[in-house]
């Protein structure tokens, strides 16, 4: 999981939530909103980090916090982002990101910076995705499947890539690292699936290096 940082919300999504009546379901201009989000968001999902691209079809508009339980939050800018379709219309097992999450809730939001979501989680190298607090471990795995096997796997070819180009050039300086974790940082246009669990995994290199 990657943070997300907030950008200024669509003109049109302020202009709606200010006519009377208003509510997400008669909002005409998703496609405004779904630029923004995938626009900060750097093309990834909120949740898994695959890759998401604009449209019904191939992204969804999550609520973090669900229209059903808080619709006072359905049109705040703040609580909304860009997910993957998460296997829609598969059964529940092959569910995840948003289309298992339903109305659910989570402990922490990938968008709020006060949650400091990255320092949250961690890897294994078999690719699967752990939280530090027990809660919110339970979400990653029941409400989220962030698990689910292609999941698993698509991280762990990245941790493998990351891996290999360590044994490549080891042994590897301060600098080296630094400069790796900047280039999958690297946030002009879209970022590069799952490039947070890379960094993840240099940071681990680097805080070795330290000790």
């Amino acid at each position: 999981m990657r943070a997300i940082s907030k950008g200024p919300e669509p003109p049109s999504l302020t202009r709606h939530r200010q006519r009377p009546h208003s509510d997400y379901d008669n909002y005409a201009e998703k496609d405004d909103l779904r630029h923004a989000l995938i626009t900060e968001q750097h093309g990834l999902c909120c949740y898994c980090m695959s890759r998401i691209g604009e449209g019904p079809t191939i992204m969804t508009i999550e609520h973090w916090k669900s229209q059903t339980h808080y619709p006072g939050e359905q049109l705040n800018y703040r609580n909304l982002l860009g997910a993957c379709r998460g296997g829609h219309g598969q059964p529940p097992r092959h569910q995840h990101c948003d289309t298992r999450k339903g109305n659910r809730e989570l402990e922490w939001n990938p968008a709020d910076s006060g949650h400091r979501i990255e320092t949250r989680v961690w890897y294994a190298l078999d690719g699967s995705i752990h939280a530090n607090d027990k809660r919110f471990d339970d979400q990653l795995e029941t409400v989220l499947n962030l698990n689910l096997g292609i999941l698993k796997n698509n991280r762990k070819g990245v941790l493998d890539s990351v891996l290999a180009w360590w044994r490549r050039h080891r042994p590897v300086p301060r600098h080296r690292i630094e400069q790796k974790i900047e280039e999958y940082a690297q946030i002009d246009g879209q970022l590069t699936p799952h490039c947070q669990v890379a960094i993840w995994l240099l940071k681990q290199k680097l805080a070795q290096k330290a000790r």
